[in-house]
């Protein structure tokens, strides 16, 4: 099989070859095309129940916004480089 990649692409999988992640283009798209394989198959009923479990939680206890999120990791990272 002969495929042509737009340039961005191919080199993407260069990268990922030369960087160790495949031993070769060919393995790298072999592997990429199997994840979506995957992906196609899982319907991910396995995560029901921790969504589910999630959401409970969240009306129990309320719950917290990206932003505030974000507020308390920069300020535990600034904790962590004062020490």
């Amino acid at each position: 099989m002969t495929i042509t990649l737009p340039r961005e692409q191919q080199e993407w999988l260069e990268a990922q070859v030369k960087a160790g992640y495949y031993d070769s283009i060919e393995d790298a798209v072999a592997s990429i095309v199997a994840e979506h394989m995957q992906l196609d198959i899982d319907d991910m009923s396995w995560a029901r129940e921790l969504v589910e479990e999630g959401r409970a939680s969240v009306e129990r206890e309320g719950g917290l916004s990206l932003e505030e999120h974000r507020r308390r990791v920069a300020r535990k990272l600034q904790e962590l480089d004062r020490k």
